[in-house]
């Protein structure tokens, strides 16, 4: 009996149940937070990627249109033309090209960018002694988003390639589109150009999302400093009140129309 409650009283192990405890809820967090991040990133990306289609057929010039040279497909084509030109040449469906690409690759980046973001700033908060209820200032958020933006960019930059080599260029009639479908992108990618060929252009994407995501974050958190969300308790359960999710989305999309138009055409 008194080895049992020797035992039951060890200081020792009651600290290595409590670290092992701590570290279980860390793991289910960070998971809980890559899925969640994964998934809001596949939401946003089907969402938009007509616009995104447009986009980057106008980038490239691979639309087909005559535009307002009139030589050739390089001239000036409007947003509509474009749309009507998709419609016209790969149906409703041509608006999502690439979109399987774009959310295989948007799933492990967004995770990555938020399982990171927060490991980054957890990291600042010890390094500078920032109490855990205060916010952490704008530099540091724009640092934390910088990082892992970079870290996200670098590990999924194939997928990447891939999607902008689908998206990027218009099937023309009685032609078969030559990139379809991720896998095939990176097979034929690889076999043709060699597997360097799926990091072309790795170091100046990298570097974009440097800005990119550290100009989104750092916006939120400036937001989150300059209006700071009412601190109010549930009377049921005593604890504070989580901010309204209009108010994250309001803040997130300020965020990233702001990188948008500072990192363009990145």
């Amino acid at each position: 009996m008194m080895t049992k409650a020797n035992s039951s009283n060890n200081p020792n192990q009651d600290q290595k149940t409590i670290s092992s405890a701590s570290a279980s809820h860390e793991a289910v967090d960070m998971t809980r937070r890559m899925v969640c991040g994964g998934i809001s990133g596949m939401i946003a990306k089907t969402a938009t990627n007509p616009l995104e289609r447009i986009k980057m057929l106008s980038q490239t010039g691979e639309h087909g249109g005559k535009g307002n040279s009139g030589k050739g497909g390089t001239g000036n084509v409007s947003i509509i033309n474009l749309y009507k030109s998709i419609i016209r040449n790969e149906g409703i469906l041509g608006l999502w090209a690439g979109n399987g690409a774009n959310l295989l690759r948007v799933f492990p980046a967004k995770a990555v960018v938020f399982s990171c973001n927060d490991k980054y700033r957890s990291f600042f908060y010890n390094i500078t002694n920032t109490p855990s209820d205060q916010p952490l200032p704008a530099y540091l958020s724009f640092l934390a988003g910088g990082m892992s933006g970079m870290t996200a960019t670098a590990a999924t930059y194939p997928l990447d390639l891939a999607r902008g080599r689908i998206s990027g260029k218009l099937k023309m009639e009685g032609k078969q589109r030559h990139y379809n479908g991720i896998i095939r992108t990176i097979l034929v990618t690889a076999k043709e150009e060699g597997v360097l060929a799926l990091y072309k252009g790795v170091t100046p994407t990298v570097l974009g999302a440097m800005p990119y995501e550290g100009i989104k974050f750092g916006t939120v958190a400036l937001m989150e400093n300059l209006f700071p969300a009412e601190k109010k308790i549930n009377p049921e359960t005593g604890k504070l009140e989580k901010p309204s999710i209009w108010r994250k989305l309001c803040f997130g999309g300020m965020g990233g129309v702001m990188a948008g138009i500072i990192t363009y055409p990145n």
